[in-house]
């Protein structure tokens, strides 16, 4: 039998899950959802925690049920070619293609973008991806330090941050929370907020990072896989309620803003805005610093998993190689702008989320459906095709696509597409529903008429 986890234990595997979590975008987009919602601030923020907490935490719980350390075992029930597919598309797409560059891109555009010159911002972000990749690889080169790195060092700072800003805004909001509504959140802000949920990617980094809290956990001196499973469950559970708590912090301070503020483009200047207001020339300082520790922990979180599981797919490459890999392609997407990954990030993410989400719920019902192969291959199979219709509505070329998907004009209307007009849901964002739920019935009746056939 093995011992019982202690409360340091605890404590510090709760840091890492939510330090592994919690970056800048989690920063930035409570904070502009706040703005955007107004007064429908409390529907806004159903959605978002349901898609940026809940779904996350049950990613671990799956995690934990079907006993997997990551995304390629939580797929395999599909298939094994379907599964390494899933794990490379959402490691490449979320990792080095996406999320790992905006790591870099983000702490920069809140701290040394805002003070050099403007001919000098191209180079500066060159220098400063480099110093920053090179420093996220010496953290992450011996994964077994993450845990003591992440929990007992930049957590803490982090979080003693986030408690001074939340402070100042319940002595002194900027405004009521009754603030105008836009347009996107007047009659539909639970389902827009359940969609910005997305960009904080924390759905997919759950199965990503599960790995990671794995051999956090082992390194513990835990080994038996029911043990760890019930670790991940209560820790994760701690970490997502803590996560929840600071967006509701976030998502209110972005709603009273507007009381001496305008509606800013995007979260980073809503939230230099709010510094500005609190801390004056300081501000910016301030979020600059905050910003990067936060973007950093995620860095590390997020090339350690993407090294552990390509190492683990592909042993002939080592650890170190493909920590490598992933640096060096962060850093040269970096280096595009933040503009071309944000504009990229919506079509990938439309049209992962679904197929992840059904792989976790799938996960969940483990102790039912055993992780039967048919019943798992006939609800991704009734899912992709409306996920694919999700992500090319999404993209930038959707309105070349004749009609096919919704898109929107030049002039701000939206062009109301085939698949939106046919599809229950899709208009909003859930047209994969519906599709899934009957994927997964006929799934569950195959099984029903095969093994009445056996008996």
């Amino acid at each position: 039998m093995e011992k019982k986890l202690t409360k340091q234990q605890i404590i510090l595997l709760v840091s890492l899950i939510f330090g592994l979590f919690f970056g800048a975008g989690n920063l930035i987009f409570p904070v502009h959802l706040g703005q955007l919602a107004g007064a429908h601030w409390l529907s806004a923020t159903g959605g978002f925690l349901l898609s940026a907490t809940l779904i996350p935490l049950a990613a671990l719980i799956a995690l934990s049920t079907t006993r997997s350390v990551g995304i390629y075992d939580l797929a395999r029930p599909v298939g094994a070619s379907f599964a390494v597919v899933f794990l490379i598309a959402c490691h490449m797409s979320l990792g080095p293609l996406i999320a790992t560059p905006r790591t870099a891109t983000v702490a920069y555009s809140l701290s040394f973008a805002n003070w050099l010159p403007k001919a000098w911002v191209g180079s500066g972000q060159i220098i400063f991806s480099i110093i920053f990749f090179v420093l996220v690889y010496l953290a992450s080169i011996q994964s077994k330090r993450l845990i003591n790195l992440i929990g007992k060092y930049l957590n803490p700072i982090f979080i003693i941050l986030l408690i001074i800003i939340f402070i100042l805004g319940w002595l002194h909001p900027m405004g009521s929370l009754q603030q105008p509504v836009t347009s996107q959140y007047t009659h539909h802000a639970f389902s827009a907020a359940f969609l910005q949920g997305y960009n904080t990617l924390d759905a997919i980094a759950a199965l990503t990072f599960g790995i990671t809290i794995v051999r956090s956990i082992e390194s513990m001196g835990y080994r038996q896989a029911g043990t760890i499973s019930k670790i991940i469950a209560k820790t994760g559970f701690w970490a997502m309620l803590g996560t929840a708590t600071v967006y509701i912090g976030l998502i209110l301070m972005g709603a009273s803003s507007l009381g001496q503020v305008s509606l800013s483009e995007n979260g980073a200047t809503a939230l230099s805005q709010i510094m500005q207001f609190y801390f004056g020339s300081f501000g910016q300082a301030f979020l600059g610093v905050m910003g990067t520790l936060a973007v950093f922990t995620t860095a590390m979180g997020l090339t350690a998993s993407f090294a552990q599981d390509f190492n683990r797919i592909f042993p002939q490459i080592s650890y170190r190689i493909w920590l490598a890999v992933t640096i060096i392609l962060s850093f040269l997407v970096a280096n595009l702008g933040l503009d071309q990954i944000i504009k990229w990030a919506a079509p990938v993410l439309m049209f992962l989320y679904p197929l992840a989400i059904v792989l976790i719920i799938l996960g969940l019902l483990n102790p039912w459906i055993k992780q039967n192969k048919l019943i798992y291959q006939m609800t991704i199979f009734f899912t992709l095709i409306p996920a694919i219709f999700d992500g090319l509505s999404n993209a930038p070329f959707a309105n070349q696509l004749g009609g096919l998907v919704s898109y929107t004009t030049a002039n701000g209307l939206v062009q109301t597409g085939w698949y939106q007009n046919v599809i229950p849901g899709a208009a909003i964002g859930f047209g994969w529903l519906i599709p899934a739920l009957l994927g997964l019935i006929v799934g569950l009746i195959g099984t029903a008429i095969m093994k009445s056939k056996n008996n």
